[in-house]
């Protein structure tokens, strides 16, 4: 299976929310890699790459966020070629 990359740009109440936290163990659980940061804008940036049924269903994942989120906005950003990553971590 060919591996996608998607960055995922989360826009609301998505910091102070433990969005980051959350978002890195949904990722994690459905095996992706990549990073997950808090932006100065205040909304929150990923970057997931794995199977792209598996990026999508982070996708879903974060239109609804943590319980405490509320998520205004998610645009996505496909990439031709998918970035390597080890693991997926919190980089900020």
């Amino acid at each position: 299976m060919v591996d996608s990359t998607c960055t995922m740009r989360v826009r609301g109440r998505v910091q102070g929310v433990c969005y980051r936290a959350h978002a890195a163990a949904e990722a994690r659980r459905l095996g992706l890699g990549g990073t997950v940061r808090n932006l100065p804008d205040g909304s929150v940036e990923l970057v997931a790459t794995g199977p792209r049924e598996a990026v999508e269903r982070l996708a879903e994942w974060c239109r609804r966020g943590p319980p405490a989120a509320r998520v205004a906005s998610v645009e996505l950003q496909w990439h031709e070629a998918p970035t390597r990553f080890a693991a997926f971590s919190i980089v900020g």
